[in-house]
């Protein structure tokens, strides 16, 4: 319903890269939001899918056969990670700080359609919130419905986005959505405590490993049961108008050498 898998490319990251690189790093946030938005084009039912439906799903910036190595990063980057930055929730285990664990995440969150879509939703200077690994561990549960921001008067606040390291099967814990709850003037605490694979109207985000959800934050969700023997494991992060309040201090948290490998664009996106 919401798959945009044959009209995105990654081509644009590569031109958005060079251009970023020969600017100076203190630009000011209007000059940088013009770049982003120039740099990549979505097409217009992506964008009218991202605005009507709440959520769409394309190939992100790793190439499928690529997937295997970058899932084997995960997972060292997860082995490895102190126990202060692990969360081990009711249904799911969080990472936190995905920015620092390994070079090959730095292209997850600096992709040009994930920007794009940022632009369209939230339309104004945005920075990066938050960035970790989040598993669905095997036979846990549906998980409640919820929202990650509400919407406020002036429009939408956040759109989150979640990278595929497992492919979202209906077995394995895919994240569900409310096609166009974005919308609605409630929120899913005003209409019902069940979980939201017992709403009517959900649509399960399916893919392929190395597929992209990119998604309204005020959409209603959450993952489905996990019936599945195997961990569903993916990458998640969102992305805030610079003004509001991270869900992460990621500048406090930035190591040096994360700081010099990474783009000028990375390092606005952070806000270091």
């Amino acid at each position: 319903m919401a798959s945009a898998s044959a009209a995105i490319s990654s081509k644009p990251g590569r031109f958005m890269k060079s251009k970023a690189d020969g600017l100076h790093l203190n630009m000011q946030m209007d000059d940088w939001f013009k770049i982003i938005a120039a740099s990549c084009d979505l097409p217009a039912d992506v964008l009218r899918q991202l605005r009507d439906v709440g959520f769409v799903i394309f190939p992100g910036p790793v190439a499928s056969c690529d997937m295997e190595r970058l899932a084997g990063i995960h997972d060292n980057a997860v082995d490895s990670a102190d126990a202060a930055d692990v969360r081990v929730g009711s249904t799911t285990t969080r990472i936190s700080d995905f920015v620092n664990r390994d070079a090959e995440f730095d292209e997850l969150y600096v992709y040009p359609p994930l920007l794009k879509a940022c632009c369209s939703v939230i339309g104004r200077p945005f920075k990066l919130s938050t960035m970790h690994a989040r598993t669905v561990r095997p036979g846990m549960p549906a998980q409640g419905l919820h929202v990650d921001f509400e919407r406020i008067d002036d429009g939408w606040p956040m759109v989150g986005f979640i990278y595929m390291i497992d492919e979202f099967q209906n077995e394995n814990g895919v994240t569900l959505f409310v096609p166009g709850s974005h919308n609605w003037p409630v929120k899913p605490n005003d209409l019902m405590k069940s979980h939201l694979e017992n709403h009517e109207a959900h649509v399960p985000a399916c893919g392929p490993a190395g597929s992209l959800i990119v998604f309204n934050g005020s959409i209603w969700h959450g993952h489905s049961a996990n019936t599945s023997a195997n961990a569903r494991r993916s990458i998640q992060g969102a992305f805030i108008r610079r003004e509001e309040r991270s869900g992460a201090d990621l500048p406090a948290r930035m190591l040096p050498e994360t700081i010099a490998r990474i783009s000028p664009l990375a390092k606005y996106l952070l806000t270091v």
